[in-house]
């Protein structure tokens, strides 16, 4: 694989997970959730920093991202005989909390007897130097430095995930997949409005090859196509299939020019493109350059991506299983590769078709995808009380366990291919 390929690779990955972690984040944010980490890529740490009482960090292996948000799971907790640094505000409040050894210039050395970061948010113990036991009230905005350095917010339990309303849960996890669908109308609309030309796929003729079986038929320019041996088409692409499916035979097409309609006979000539035997009679779709062409057709391009990959996945669940049916990500940097070598604009629509098939793949009710959330989040909204908690973790491990291995199977099945 090229440098330039594995650019493309790298940024192709980074928009789609970028996109959907994106989704996540803002939605929680705006509902009052405390996000502790965005992370693009899987593993290893390569680099991190802190802003706005979020981590960000980019890490070794591209094989998603996530954004893990502050839970019940997911808390601070001091231990009893801990010693640690704080530094307090004006009025009192603990506003930064250090695990660290030795930093005397990170405030006053504290030993803690009891913590409560939870409810409460109070820290009970001793002073550097002092007998006297007191109790410290904590910021819900405090900070809290690890050892290794690494910034953190406490998470009182009205910033956890788990206190927000159900219905905001079932927003924040449909979010990543919507901001997948719209990098995928905004890879459409780039893509319309970089080519110099549009088609429709409307039945109208925009190009007659001279001495080909169109134009020795008496087909011009702007003539609309009607029908095929009485097969009435609709759209270009009806019109492609019904003059491939004759495979040379002779056929009548009805068509309209300048209001009225006429036949005539064509007989479409063989050809072989790729090795492969086809047949053509000369014509291309009619092209436009409008503004408000070029509009329709990005969502005509969203349209038809949307419609291949959810045939594709519905494909998937109603035939039979197999791993050829599925891609992980070898096969997306062997498709970036490919793409590449054929320019920006396949790079484009290849970033499309992936935005819209992650989304709608995190849509399926499997936990832990997005729509398995859905699912335990709606039934708490429906119910008025959660899923049976055993139940769920023990539905997210099953599905977790079998996405690991599905993964697993895919990409050695990949690598075995390319």
């Amino acid at each position: 694989m090229s440098i330039t390929a594995i650019i493309a690779f790298l940024i192709v990955f980074g928009l789609l997970v970028s996109f959907h972690e994106f989704g996540h984040f803002i939605v929680a944010k705006k509902s009052g959730v405390l996000v502790r980490e965005f992370a693009i890529g899987m593993g290893p740490k390569i680099f991190a920093w802190y802003k706005n009482d979020t981590t960000y960090t980019i890490r070794l292996l591209p094989v998603g991202g996530y954004v893990r948000m502050a839970s019940e799971e997911d808390h601070d907790d001091l231990e009893a005989g801990q010693r640690l640094y704080l530094q307090q505000n004006d009025e009192g409040l603990v506003t930064n909390i250090d695990l660290r050894a030795d930093q005397e210039e990170a405030g006053f050395l504290f030993q803690i007897d009891q913590a409560d970061l939870v409810d409460a948010m109070t820290l009970t113990g001793f002073r550097y130097g002092s007998e006297d036991s007191e109790t410290l009230s904590v910021s819900k905005d405090a900070t809290i430095v690890d050892d290794s350095g690494q910034e953190n917010r406490v998470a009182p339990r009205s910033s956890w995930v788990e206190s927000a309303p159900a219905i905001k849960r079932v927003f924040i996890n449909l979010a990543g997949p919507a901001m997948n669908f719209i990098l995928a109308i905004i890879a459409a609309l780039i893509l319309a409005f970089s080519l110099s030309q549009v088609s429709l796929n409307e039945p109208i003729l925009g190009q007659v090859v001279s001495n080909q079986p169109a134009a020795q038929a008496g087909l011009k320019v702007n003539d609309k196509m009607k029908a095929v041996n009485g097969q009435s088409v609709k759209t270009f692409t009806d019109f492609a299939t019904e003059v491939a499916e004759q495979k040379g035979k002779t056929m009548t097409i009805r068509y309209e020019r300048k209001g009225q309609e006429k036949t005539t006979k064509v007989t479409p000539e063989a050809v072989t493109v790729s090795g492969q035997k086809a047949y053509r009679i000369g014509v291309v779709a009619k092209g436009e350059t409008g503004f408000g062409d070029r509009l329709q057709y990005g969502f005509l391009m969203w349209k038809s991506w949307f419609t291949q990959v959810s045939d594709g996945i519905v494909n998937l669940f109603t035939t039979s299983f197999s791993l050829n049916k599925l891609g992980g990500p070898v096969m997306l940097a062997k498709a970036t590769s490919t793409a590449t070598n054929q320019g920006f604009m396949t790079v484009l629509a290849l970033l499309g078709m992936l935005s819209v098939n992650l989304g709608l793949i995190n849509l399926l009710p499997i936990p832990p995808l997005d729509g398995g959330k859905v699912f335990l989040d709606l039934y708490e909204s429906i119910f008025r009380h959660p899923f049976p908690k055993f139940l769920a973790n023990g539905l997210i491990m099953v599905g977790t366990i079998a996405l690991v291995i599905l993964m697993i199977l895919v990409t050695a099945k990949d690598l075995i291919q390319f």
